[in-house]
């Protein structure tokens, strides 16, 4: 999380993983541009009004049409 939460915004934790780096590790390969690491699921804190927003604001950084996929996204409590 970069910055805390402005009025009206919430806390959400989400899980993200690459599927193509998930699936190239089970084979023993490696992706060309992702690490291995992104085979495992990886939280990240993101300050949104509601879980689309939150969706949303992962998806424009860790694009799904580069094999990013979101896991879960759950509120936390500060």
């Amino acid at each position: 999380m970069l910055h805390k939460p402005s009025d009206g915004q919430q806390v959400f934790e989400v899980s993200i993983y690459n599927r193509e780096v998930r699936s190239l590790v089970k084979e023993n390969q490696s992706h060309s541009l992702f690490g291995d690491h992104w085979a495992d699921s990886h939280k990240h804190d993101v300050c949104a009004c509601d879980e689309s927003e939150a969706r949303r604001l992962v998806a424009s950084r860790y694009p799904p049409d580069d094999g990013f996929v979101i896991e879960a996204v759950t509120i936390t409590a500060l």
